[in-house]
């Protein structure tokens, strides 16, 4: 019996062993490790075979390990790795299968390891791999290139970074005519946002910009700051925590790299608006302008680059509630001043949800109107017609027609007089306005184009986006795609989903009201990174009255006729929009 005991025992183990020898890790818990160490060894033997790799379920197999990867731990070592190989497989899939809709699934997901893991030593490849597939397979020619500008700015030191630039420079050439490309090799290369780490790096060019104004707008919660130079600079900038034991607040500092400090540039400036102390401005060696802002309190800010003429833009914003604390000679002393605006709610809406459409911000009754361009600028010119006063007209009589609906509306400017673009979104948040609507007029090199368009801020999605972003903006299309990169970070605090809903109100009722008249042609709602929009804290659109190139349309927008009739869409739209919000208030 003893030994038919052993016989079996020893019997058992072998077949235990056996099993544990065909199951697959993964059933008795490998690590994760393991588990992606499998699926990549299996994935290039996959890559390296020929039969086996035209067939779609070998990728779908290929892509479910790296999936399941990423399930076991969204956030942990091998995640972003597992994303960068979903897109590698959807990516080798449609190289085989030539779809567009495996190459979009790939881009995917290099997006999303690049979102979800910014600083991971892969995420240079996703960018450049991403572009690759943009450029080559999806024609998306802008967005390739912001991805590889992307790449320039903010991975200067990865592995990709001269592939990203050759692409960048080659790209650049095609849209240039032999002049332009001849004139580019003598220009110096386009400004970077340097991290706040990385060392200044001089500038070998003999020529220095020079710094000839710092100009500020500003309320108890709002402040805008412009730097403006005679040329396009490197900069980089830092925030210094304040020290309480000598009595320094927080400051900002950004220095302006092979520039010079202009005359008319005060070293000092006393601003005491609640947010912002002083500015001072110093030349920090004979190649370095520094400016510092010394705060009295703040949440947050944003600097971005504006061009012809460059400037700087720094946008700096109080804490949430509205509370501002002004530093006086005494610090016991300090007091809160706070502005509140209460809102009535509709009769028949639940209690406190008047409070709550207030404190996200989706109350309004003041809207400033940006009759566009103005003064030396102005804008458009076809059929003896100047954009600058079509837009002025047009703007004091949507005004007329919203002051008769109940609005206060304020406007950017009443005469023909030229504010700078970084100014106009600036005094709607200085005034707290609730909505901002800047008008304009459209013009094509092709006198057929017609239609009305209406705008809200973002990436530019189609070449004809990049066109009207480029005319307003005053800069070359190429440069709408360096402002991509801008704009990922601007975006993030701005009202991009009220704005778009303002938008398609707006762009849907102007164009019921017009057809009851006449035929115009529905040319959509669009995005596109518009310097007035940039900045805005409330929802604001751009509205495209029509063409002023086409002989027809320019004639209409002649009519006082005509262009009341786009008014009375416009508010429409605005009140329609206003009833969209208020029924979160009776829900």
């Amino acid at each position: 019996m003893r030994k038919i005991f052993f016989q079996n025992l020893v019997m058992g183990l072998f077949l235990a062993g056996l099993l544990v020898s065909v199951t697959p890790a993964s059933a008795f818990g490998a690590s994760i490790k393991d588990q992606f160490t499998v699926a990549w060894k299996q994935f290039h033997a996959l890559s390296k075979d020929k039969k086996k790799s035209q067939y779609r379920s070998e990728w779908d197999k290929s892509a479910k390990k790296f999936r399941n990867v990423f399930k076991r731990s969204p956030r942990g070592k091998y995640a972003p790795k597992a994303l960068y190989y979903l897109g590698r497989s959807y990516e080798e899939l449609g190289y085989h299968s030539g779809l567009k809709k495996d190459f979009r699934k790939s881009v995917d997901y290099y997006g999303r390891m690049i979102s979800n893991f910014p600083s991971h030593a892969w995420t240079d490849d996703s960018l450049f791999r991403r572009a690759e597939i943009r450029l080559r397979k999806l024609n998306e020619k802008d967005l390739a290139y912001s991805d590889y500008l992307t790449i320039v700015h903010r991975h200067s030191k990865s592995d990709m970074y001269s592939k990203a630039r050759a692409r960048l420079d080659s790209m650049d050439r095609k849209g240039m005519s032999p002049k332009q490309q001849k004139r580019s090799k003598r220009t110096k290369p386009s400004s970077t946002i340097v991290p706040t780490s990385a060392p200044v790096v001089k500038d070998s060019s003999s020529r220095r910009a020079k710094l000839l104004s710092v100009r500020y707008t500003s309320s108890d919660s709002y402040t805008r700051v412009v730097l403006d130079l005679d040329d396009e600079v490197r900069f980089r900038y830092q925030l210094l925590n304040p020290n309480q034991s000598v009595n320094r607040p927080h400051r900002l500092y950004i220095d302006l790299e092979n520039t010079i400090l202009g005359k008319n540039v005060h070293k000092a400036t006393d601003v005491a608006d609640g947010i912002l102390k002083d500015i001072r401005s110093a030349q920090k060696d004979p190649r370095t302008t520094r400016v510092v802002l010394d705060f009295n309190a703040m949440q947050d800010y944003k600097i971005f680059p504006l061009e012809n003429p460059f400037r700087l833009v720094v946008d700096v914003q109080a804490p949430e509630a509205g509370a501002v604390v002004r530093q006086n000679k005494s610090t016991k002393q300090r007091k809160k001043r706070t502005t509140t605006t209460k809102y009535t709610p509709p009769a028949n809406s639940k209690a406190m949800a008047g409070d709550l459409l207030e404190q996200l911000g989706l109350t309004f009754k003041t809207i400033m109107i940006d009759p566009g361009h103005g003064g030396k600028d102005p804008g458009a010119s076809a059929n003896r017609i100047k954009e600058k006063n079509i837009n002025l007209r047009f703007s004091k009589i949507l005004a007329a027609k919203l002051k008769k609906a109940g609005f206060n509306v304020l406007y950017t400017r009443t005469t023909d007089v030229f504010i700078p673009l970084e100014e106009r979104t600036a005094m709607a948040n200085i005034k707290k306005a609730d909505m901002f609507i800047s008008i304009h007029c459209n013009a094509h090199r092709n006198s057929a184009i017609n239609g009305l368009e209406t705008y809200t801020l973002n990436l530019a999605r189609n070449r004809n986006a990049v066109r009207v972003a480029a005319r307003e903006n005053s800069i070359s299309a190429k440069r709408i795609s360096d402002l991509q990169v801008i704009l990922t970070d601007l975006m993030l605090n701005s009202k991009m989903k009220e704005s778009k809903d303002l938008a398609k109100n707006i762009h849907t009722k102007s164009l019921a009201n017009i057809r009851r008249r006449w035929s115009v042609k529905d040319q959509g709602v669009r995005e596109a990174p518009f310097y007035v929009l940039m900045g805005a804290k409330m929802p604001s659109v751009l509205v495209e009255l029509g063409y002023l190139t086409n002989k027809t349309e320019a004639s209409r927008l002649k009519s006082d006729r005509y262009l009341a009739y786009v008014a009375d869409g416009i508010v429409k739209g605005v009140l329609e929009y206003k009833k969209q919000i208020e029924r979160y208030a009776s829900l």
